[in-house]
């Protein structure tokens, strides 16, 4: 028999968190390597091998797995090419109590041994994983330690009113001045901040606002990375104009944690600018949060699409005392460029697609009760999409009452079909029934009609105005008021003419 001892393939794995140094012709790296090496040397007589492959990560937090050269390791663990991993430390593998015990588990399950060469113990013995795991403990909370040390002396920094990094707001260099990291005002850019807030006040609105800077070219600020990057320098987003227009670094303050410091730098915005634009987005933000609930209250609010796919929102209009609701789709709201297709259905008043689909929810459902039928017309309808000449349904079978089955809810809706329509298992889903009604919502005069495709009108309950409502009933009050109080005037003694106007008032239609 042989007394050779088994090979055993040993990969070396070594790690340094910055990349200060690597350039060097020995660094960090190196003395590990070397360490490892001679430690794996020393057991050429258990069968101990070096596998040459190098599994280095320079530039790579410990408390993090996202390293290229660990992805490496794990690989070939996992492909049984590798029987042991030999670190200088068991720091240099993960800092990270969690990471270590999945590591261990994944080097366990293919059979690998891990081996520290400084700490001089190895995961085969039930002593060395419990020492292994006491000295991670202390590595984990020695990192813990250093991050709150490091959080602390910024929030000191910046209670003084220093800079301590991040994106350098438009407006604004870097610091200059090492000991005061003061930020330095660029004045072509303070410029343009300055027009940015006047421009807001003007105009009141940051929609208006965009679409005005983006029309004069301004864009946001750009910079030049360590490594050669181009950030920035693009159009306004509205949720960067939010974020510049209440940044108080423009009013010489420093931020941190919510909790405002005077900062070192000046100012290059007035408080009184400031301040009334922070009370112009407020004022703002409340309407839209009025107009948010007003659009809840559509029966097809976020259902309703038109034939390119876009949404169509729900949109509140005035006339006099005169009220309108209508879905409208990108191209009517400026979002988006107009198409050029001429026939393309962008506006229609909410109650001629409310009726539609009413009306054929009742028919599939039964009769619909006031207090119900939002809720059951929402999950009976999953898509309304309006094209030129149709009107899309997209039904889901589940919603519809007793029928269980594909082919018996099919039979369900095309017996509530009209010549003409159609109704179509959707292809990616069969539970989706698309239905197909030729109709053309079109406007004339003011007014929405429902047609075929042909001319034809449809006939398309309407909304009651409340409006003419009203004033029809307070004529008829008066009416009332007018004629009860002749009445009472016009006695035995009256004129003729009286007598006779009081005749004609009574008999007159009310």
């Amino acid at each position: 028999m042989s007394d050779t001892a088994p090979s055993i393939r040993c990969a070396i794995y070594t790690r340094k968190s910055s990349e200060e140094g690597l350039e060097q012709a020995f660094n960090s790296l190196h003395a590990q390597r070397e360490a490892c090496e001679a430690y794996i040397s020393s057991q050429a007589g258990e069968g101990w091998r070096l596998l040459r492959d190098p599994y280095d990560d320079g530039g790579h937090s410990g408390g993090s797995m996202e390293r290229p050269a660990l992805a490496r390791l794990l690989a070939d663990v996992s492909a049984r090419r590798v029987d042991a991993v030999v670190v200088y430390k068991v720091d240099r593998l993960t800092r990270s109590l969690g990471d270590f015990a999945r590591l261990i588990e994944a080097f366990d399950g293919a059979g690998v041994s891990f081996v520290s060469v400084t700490q001089a113990f190895n995961t085969t013995t039930s002593m060395g994983r419990l020492t292994l795991n006491v000295l991670l403990s202390f590595a984990q909370f020695e990192r813990e330690l250093t991050g709150e040390r490091i959080r602390d002396k910024i929030a000191a920094s910046k209670a003084k009113g220093m800079w301590m990094g991040g994106g350098v707001p438009l407006g604004y260099d870097i610091p200059s001045d090492p000991s005061t990291r003061a930020l330095v005002v660029n004045p072509a850019e303070a410029e343009t901040v300055r027009l940015i807030f006047d421009r807001f006040l003007e105009l009141g609105s940051s929609l208006a606002l965009q679409r005005w800077l983006n029309a004069q070219g301004v864009r946001s600020k750009a910079w030049v990375t360590a490594r050669g990057r181009t950030i920035g320098g693009l159009a306004f987003s509205r949720g960067a104009l939010f974020h510049l227009l209440k940044n108080r670094t423009y009013l010489g303050e420093i931020v941190h944690k919510n909790t405002s410091h005077p900062g070192r730098h000046p100012a290059i915005v007035g408080r009184s600018t400031f301040d009334a634009a922070q009370g112009l987005i407020a004022k703002n933000g409340r309407r839209r949060r009025f107009r948010v609930t007003r659009a809840e209250g559509c029966l097809l609010n976020g259902l309703v699409f038109d034939g390119d796919g876009q949404p169509m929102v729900p949109k509140f209009g005035r006339n006099g005392r005169r009220r309108y609701r209508y879905y409208a789709s990108g191209p009517v709201l400026g979002a988006t460029g107009d198409d050029g297709k001429e026939d393309a259905i962008r506006r229609v008043p909410c109650t001629a697609v409310d009726e539609v689909v009413c009306g054929r929810a009742a028919q599939l459902l039964g009769p619909l009760d006031e207090a119900s039928v939002r809720t059951r017309v929402r999950a009976l309808i999953g898509r309304v999409e309006v094209h030129s000449t149709s009107v899309h349904l997209v039904v889901r079978i589940r919603a519809l009452p007793a029928p269980t089955s594909v082919r018996l809810a099919m039979q369900r809706i095309r017996d509530c079909l009209a010549p003409g329509e159609q109704a179509l298992v959707d292809p990616s889903n069969a539970g989706l029934v698309r239905v197909l009604l030729p109709l053309r919502l079109v406007v004339r005069g003011g007014r929405s009609w429902a047609t075929n495709p042909d001319g034809r009108s449809v006939t398309i309950g309407t909304e009651p105005d409340a409006a003419l409502i009203r004033r029809l009933r307070g004529a008829h009050a008066f009416f009332v008021n007018v004629g009860s109080n002749s009445r009472r005037m016009i006695g035995p003694g009256c004129s003729a003419h009286a007598r006779r106007d009081q005749r004609t008032m009574q008999s007159s239609p009310r």
